[in-house]
Order: C-alpha cells, then sequence, then structure tokens
C-alpha cells in the first residue's frame, strides 16, 4: 500500500506548462484517509476534454458494431476510470506505447494522448490507494522444476522430475501459475510414483534386482569429430554422459550401441565413472550387419564393481587426431546433417547411440552417499534408541520438507509409517519408508498458506512470516527456503522491511539465485521454442541441438550476470556484450574466443546488441528454412512490449503461396509480405509486425549475419508504427528505447506473475507502475524490480474472496 499511495503523487508530475492537468491532478490524488477534493470547473473541463478525444479518436473503430480488439470506447468517461479499471488499463497500454490510433489514422498531438494517459493512470492509482487489491491465488503445486530443485535441497538428489510428472500448462508464460495447475488420480498416483522411487534413490535398497536403464542420445545433438560433449572425460569426442543411481554397492555392467561408421573398426569406447576410466572397449568392424539390423553394434563391458549411489556415467570415443578426417568431404559441424534413419550423416564415424546400464548382478552393501549422509542425521546404537533416532531424522526432513517447523502430532502420523517399514526392512527400511510418505504428502507437493481465523470474507490480511519465506524462496531460488530463512520467518522478523532486504539481497547473492535466468527469464523471453525449430540441415548443415543449447545458456548468463552485477535493465536492449564459446562465436562470426568454457565477449561492433542479436530470440522466430518478419516483430510485441497482435483472422492464405507462378527468380521474404499484406485484412496487423521482423532480417534462420537472400540483397527498411524510419537491429531498438515504459512496466508485469504464481490483473497495475516509477529514479537496476515486487502489498499480502473463504491448508489436507 505504502508503493502505491507514494506513486500517486510521484508517478506523473504535472506538466508546468498544462494548469488544466495541473488542477486535475490536484482534485483527483486524494492523501490517503482523505476525502477526494471537490471537482473544480477547471477539472471537469479537462475531464471532458479527454472524453472528446477519447470519442473522436477511438470510438470509431471501438463501438458496439465494431468491438475493434474487443473493446467499446463509446460512452467511455474519463471521470469514471476507476470504476472501469480493465478497460482503462488495456486503453494505457495501447497508448503508452505509441500504438493507438493506429498508423495511418488520425492522431492528436502527442502531449494531449500523454496528459489523457496520465489522468487515467492518475484516477486509477488514486482509487487503488483508498482501496488496495492484493489479489489472491489457489494454493500452487510443485511444478517439475520446483519438484526437482526441491529434491536436490532435501536429499542432495538431482532428478528429472519428468521421469513421473506431466508437462505442466503453460499460462501467462509460465509454469507456475496455480490457477492452471489442475489436479487428478493421474496427477497424483505420479506424486505417489516419484515418492516411491526417490525415497529408494535417497536412502538405497538392499534388495533391489537386476534390470536394465536405457538412455538414448538425441540424433539431432552432435558427435562431432572434434567436438567434446559436456560431462564425459577431456580427450574424447562425442558419445553421452548421464546421472545414474545406483541402488547398492554391487556389480554392473554397461553396455553402449553405436550407430555404423566405416571406420569404427579404429575407435575405442572410453566408458567412465565420475572422470574415472572403469573400461575401453575397441569398437571394430563396419555396422552394416549388425544384428539389430538398424545400422547399430553393442559392446559391453564386464562386470564393473560400483560403489551406491548418483554417478556420471559416460561413453565417449578416444579423440586420437586433429584437423581434417578421412571423411570424402569436410564434415559439418552436425554430425548427422544428411544421415537418414540409423545413418551418420556425412561424418562417417560412430556414434553413441544407446547407453545401458544393467544391474545390480551381486549386492555388496551400501556405502556412504550425500543422499544418506544428508538423511541420517543420527544412528542408532542399540534397538532401544531407533525410534529416537527415527523421530529426530523424520521431524528434520519433514520440517525442511514442509517449509515449517512440524507439530508434534505430525510427527506422530509419519511414525507409523516408519514402523511398518522398519517391520519388513529394519531401521533403514523404516526410514525411507517414512521419507515416502513426507514427499507424499499435501503439505510438501502443495505450497499450502495458513489464513488467520480471525479474516473476513473480502479484508486484506498479510501471510505469515513462514508463508513469506516460501513465496520468496520459490521467487529467488525456485526451490525451498534454507535454514536461514526458515529460521529468520520462525522469529517473526522477516516481513520487517529492513529484514526482508536483507534476506532477498542475501538470496541474490548465493548461487542458487541463478533460477531467475534458468527459470524466470528462460520461460519469458520463450527458451524452450528453440526447440522446436530445425533448421533444414539442406540449408543449415552447421546447425545442431549442441548449438541451440549454447543460444539458451547463452542468454541464461546474460540475464543471471545482469542480476548478479545489478546491472540496469536496459542492458536486456542495448548491451553491447554477451556471453559465448568458441563455437558459439565462431558461428556468430567473431574471433578472438578460444574453447569450450562460456566468458563475457564484447561486440566488435554495433550489429547485435542486447537480446535482439542473440540466436536464442532469433532462431526461435524462424521457420525450417526462411526467417520470418511475422514472427520476430509478433515476439517483440508480445515478450518485449506486452501489446500482443490480434491472431489472425480464418482463411487467411500462407505466405508460402504469396507470388505463386513467379518463376524467374526465388522471391525474397520480403517481396512475398508485401504481396500478403496488399490484403487489407492482413495489413491491419502486419503493418504493426513487419516493419520490426524486417529490421532483423540481417540475421539468417541460424541467427548468423547475412547481407543477401537468395542472391537477392536484403531490404531491412521498414516504418515503425510512431512513424520512426528503421532499417537495421541498432535502429530498431533506439527507435523502443524512445518509448522505455512499455519495455520497463511489461518486465515487470512478467516478474510479478512469475513471483505470485498467478496472471497479473487490471488491479495489479498500480503497483506495477509504482516499482516501474521507483526503480527508474534507481538506473533500472535489477534489484530495484525484484525488492520492489518483494516490499509490495501484493506479495506480502493477500485478500480473502467470499467465495472462496476457507483456509488453504484445511483444503488441501481433505485432497
Amino acid at each position: 500500500m505504502a508503493l502505491a499511495t507514494s506513486f500517486v503523487s510521484a508517478e506523473r508530475p504535472a506538466d508546468a506548462a498544462s494548469p488544466r492537468l495541473a488542477a486535475e491532478q490536484a482534485t483527483s490524488s486524494p492523501s490517503p484517509g482523505s476525502r477526494p477534493a471537490p471537482v473544480t470547473a477547471r477539472a471537469a473541463a479537462a475531464v471532458q476534454d479527454h472524453n472528446a478525444v477519447v470519442k473522436q479518436y477511438c470510438a470509431g473503430c471501438h463501438n458496439e458494431r465494431s468491438k475493434a480488439g474487443g473493446l467499446v470506447l463509446a460512452g467511455f468517461d474519463v471521470s469514471k476510470a476507476a470504476e472501469h479499471a480493465a478497460v482503462a488499463e488495456k486503453m494505457i497500454v495501447k497508448l503508452q506505447a505509441g500504438m493507438m490510433p493506429p498508423p495511418g489514422s488520425r492522431r492528436p498531438d502527442e502531449p494531449v494522448l500523454t496528459r489523457l494517459v496520465t489522468t487515467l493512470e492518475t484516477r486509477i492509482d488514486a482509487a487503488a490507494a483508498a482501496n488496495p487489491n492484493p489479489g489472491r491465488r489457489t494454493f500452487p503445486r510443485l511444478n517439475r522444476s520446483e519438484y526437482s530443485r526441491s529434491i536436490k535441497e532435501l536429499l542432495n538428489l538431482d532428478v528429472d522430475a519428468s521421469k513421473w510428472l506431466p508437462l505442466d500448462t503453460m499460462s501467462a508464460n509460465f509454469d507456475n501459475i496455480a490457477d492452471e495447475q489442475a489436479l487428478s488420480p493421474l496427477l497424483l498416483e505420479a506424486y505417489l510414483n516419484a515418492a516411491a522411487d526417490i525415497s529408494r534413490m535417497a536412502v538405497g535398497d538392499r534388495t533391489a534386482v537386476a534390470i536394465d536403464h536405457t538412455y538414448t542420445a538425441p540424433s539431432y545433438v552432435s558427435q562431432h569429430p572434434w567436438d567434446h560433449v559436456p560431462g564425459t572425460p577431456y580427450g574424447t569426442r562425442g558419445g553421452m554422459a548421464v546421472d545414474h543411481v545406483f541402488p547398492v554397492d554391487g556389480e554392473y555392467v554397461i553396455e553402449v550401441t553405436n550407430t555404423a561408421g566405416d571406420n569404427a573398426r579404429y575407435e575405442d569406447l572410453d566408458i567412465s565413472i565420475d572422470g574415472e576410466r572403469v573400461a575401453l572397449l575397441p569398437l571394430e568392424g563396419g555396422g552394416g550387419d549388425a544384428a539389430d539390423g538398424r545400422g547399430a553394434k553393442g559392446v559391453r563391458t564386464e562386470p564393473i564393481v560400483i560403489k551406491a549411489g548418483q554417478h556420471k556415467v559416460a561413453a565417449a570415443y578416444i579423440r586420437r587426431m586433429e584437423g581434417p578426417y578421412e571423411d570424402l568431404i569436410r564434415p559439418h559441424d552436425w554430425s548427422y546433417a544428411g544421415g537418414g534413419a540409423g545413418g551418420g550423416g556425412i561424418t562417417t564415424l560412430p556414434h553413441v547411440r544407446d547407453l545401458i546400464i544393467s544391474g545390480p548382478y551381486k549386492t555388496l552393501g551400501i556405502s556412504q552417499t550425500p543422499s544418506r549422509e544428508k538423511v541420517f542425521s543420527c544412528r542408532p546404537t542399540s534397538q532401544d534408541e531407533e525410534l529416537r533416532c527415527a523421530r529426530e531424522i523424520i521431524t528434520k526432513v519433514a520440517t525442511e520438507a514442509y517449509r515449517r517447523p512440524v507439530e508434534l502430532r505430525e510427527v506422530d502420523s509419519l511414525m507409523p509409517f516408519f514402523n511398518n517399514g522398519a517391520e519388513k526392512d529394519g531401521f533403514e527400511g523404516g526410514v525411507r519408508t517414512a521419507i515416502e510418505a513426507v514427499l507424499s504428502s499435501p503439505h510438501f507437493i502443495f505450497r499450502l498458506e495458513h489464513q488467520p481465523d480471525t479474516v473476513r470474507a473480502g479484508n486484506n490480511y498479510r501471510v505469515s512470516d513462514m508463508d513469506l519465506a516460501s513465496r520468496l524462496s520459490f521467487f529467488v531460488w525456485g526451490t525451498l527456503p534454507d535454514n536461514e530463512l526458515l529460521t529468520v520467518a520462525a522469529q517473526g522478523r522477516l516481513s520487517e522491511p529492513m529484514v526482508l532486504e536483507q534476506q532477498t539481497r542475501r538470496m541474490l547473492a548465493d548461487p542458487r539465485a541463478q533460477a531467475l535466468g534458468e527459470r524466470f527469464a528462460a520461460m519469458w523471453l520463450r527458451l524452450q521454442d528453440i526447440d522446436k525449430v530445425k533448421p533444414d540441415p539442406n540449408f543449415y548443415p552447421n546447425f545442431d541441438d549442441n548449438l541451440a543449447d549454447m543460444m539458451r545458456q547463452e542468454t541464461i548468463m546474460f540475464f543471471n550476470y545482469l542480476v548478479r552485477e545489478d546491472r540496469s535493465l536496459m542492458d536486456l536492449y542495448t548491451a553491447d556484450y554477451s556471453f559465448m564459446n568458441e563455437r558459439l562465436a565462431r558461428h556468430y562470426g567473431l574471433r578472438g574466443v578460444a574453447g569450450n568454457d562460456f566468458r563475457k565477449v564484447q561486440y566488435p561492433d554495433a550489429r547485435r546488441r542486447g537480446i535482439l542479436g542473440q540466436g536464442s530470440m532469433l532462431v526461435q522466430t524462424s521457420m525450417a528454412n526462411r526467417t520470418s518478419p511475422v514472427l520476430r516483430g509478433k515476439w517483440v510485441m508480445e515478450v518485449l512490449l506486452g501489446t500482443p497482435p490480434p491472431p489472425p483472422p480464418p482463411n487467411v492464405p500462407d505466405l508460402e503461396a504469396a507470388g505463386e507462378g513467379n518463376e524467374a527468380r526465388i522471391m525474397t521474404t520480403r517481396e512475398r509480405m508485401e504481396i500478403h499484406r496488399a490484403n487489407p485484412t492482413c495489413n491491419s496487423c502486419h503493418r504493426f509486425m513487419d516493419p520490426i521482423g524486417l529490421a532483423l532480417d540481417n540475421f539468417d534462420v541460424t541467427a548468423r549475419w547475412r547481407e543477401r537472400e537468395f542472391g537477392s540483397p536484403l531490404d531491412p527498411r521498414g516504418d515503425f508504427y510512431d512513424g520512426s524510419k528503421i532499417a537495421s537491429a541498432n535502429e530498431l531498438i533506439d527507435t523502443l528505447l524512445k518509448r522505455p515504459t512499455p519495455l520497463v512496466r511489461t518486465f515487470t508485469e512478467n516478474l510479478m506473475a512469475y513471483a505470485m504464481g498467478r496472471r497479473v490483473e487490471h488491479f495489479d497495475q498500480p503497483t506495477i507502475r509504482a516499482i516501474a516509477k521507483k526503480a527508474e529514479a534507481e538506473n533500472y537496476r535489477m534489484s530495484a524490480f525484484i525488492l520492489g515486487i518483494v516490499k509490495s502489498d501484493t506479495f506480502r499480502m493477500k485478500r480473502l474472496d467470499a467465495a472462496v473463504a476457507t483456509d488453504d491448508s484445511k483444503v488441501a489436507a481433505s485432497q
């Protein structure tokens, strides 16, 4: 509430040259606890002027008949903006971005639109300050990423939750939106299966039987003759590395199937555990006569004694030489380019296809592992001490898993699980069963928040310090709160503003804060969409999943650098540097970068700047065989500006069909687009998107710089929707930064949605404006946005709606 209140007087000071606006603001911005001042004649006249602007320039399209954009503004009264805040906020977004009135339409002078926006914001923010609404959300459950990260913190295990849990639903750009996290018997069963398997991984399983675990290398991951695969020993090429949990000390057999290669007889296959070689297998003969009929040949080790726990298992070929190989032509960077099913592509050397771990065939006990060390905080020396030690272990695990101190009755309810397990498999079996029960509990799976008994429907209340600790931890780290955060919360000090800021800054300095890049930035910038684009190897044979992963890593490291160094948000758009290794730098055409390690690299010129010069954005907005200015323009409008274009109308002709019958030469993408948008129905949206995308057209499908397309010179010129001339990524960025407000508010809105785990509503916009304004005063430092959200009423408070006046914990407990 404090943020929103201070914003009313500071967000947009009255223009000294506009006494009408100054008078209007003075009468529409009441101080907290006071009644609005009487509306003066001058202020009323100003409102009438604003209404006239809306009627003259907006209502012609946004009326009951046309309903352009699904918005009706005929009869809209600016003086009642707070009563129709949802509509007014949509107006503010478009007007702030300069998108309305649209290009080609009559527009009033810019100061007129600025005063209209200011008036709308002032009235809405004043009403919000008088009656703040922090909103509410249903209790969220742990999604795949949060589940995996929580298991890492809780049991010191790296697990892939996708082995058990279904794909998370994306909404408002993120996979942690509580309203979209549907529950079903099938999903609950998946959590139960995960709890059973993970508890055995953590404690070990003396009764484990021999089974096969198969890991398959994706064909789009290159195993190039001179490519080192992360996780494999240095001095090797190709292959694959996996994290595998061995349930018990014992004998295991590792088998590798290889795709055919004419030079296979010259290969040695290195098998290693945690970087230490355990076997060297000669690969002899071609694979054409392989028994499986798919061009694969299998080799296997003798039984190897491996200790229990999680280990890095790798299979890779010994790298024998540098420089060109004995291929008929020089191999491309993607080793499967030109290959078919089971084939090695242009590169004739073999590839690892499957890594199969079998066993245990002979059990030898269970050694101490990092997981067991984390679990067994005590060891009973006699049978009489087992119950006391079991209670200590269960209390510790449950406290961390439930993210709060557990009550005595909760420990009592878990002890029968220990007793049942101990009867069958002894003390360790009892502990394992109790851990399984903890991991199956609603108090672990759901992020429950306690509701005070005294709160009434429609009222706001502060969340408890323990619940605030969970909100903060899952926001910054994407996982469980640590002991220090829980201790401060248990003392009731976390809600103190200074303590809350201290803890937030401590957490931002922790390596776990990289989750902001890996989780928030990756989803906001849609890095997962890189995997949807597979550039045609006939045109782009040097692009593979290895390079796609490097582009994704570049953006994540870049964003985390901004957070770690507390840089300005504007660096996201203007930075003349990025992070890359040798291969990515070479792909971008940059010299002087050597090795596989990523490091900060300065751009030699202004061709690339910020996120719009990074492959993660440019590849995901391309087609397999050509660039897509439409997708790139749409991405900028949706992701950066928060102004998505409407969906295309039905039966719109495909861009590929534009210009059919012109056989003199292959038409450029720009030429096809000009034919396509000649249709007035198409032009209404393309006039916004196309100039943005064309300004980025010097970057090809794989983000490499180019000057020509199909032999014809590129023409990236265009008119931005505000009339600015743009012809390059550099000019596009400068044009966007003329109006930084949409960029800043869109970032803030997405950061809040991710932090809260719910969609941002119209009543959140006053808080977003307050955070953005305060961040502007701090040069848009990343910490200003993060702390602004953490300190806001939206983050620290909750509203109890009449329809859901129940305690989250009671609801979940009944599931």
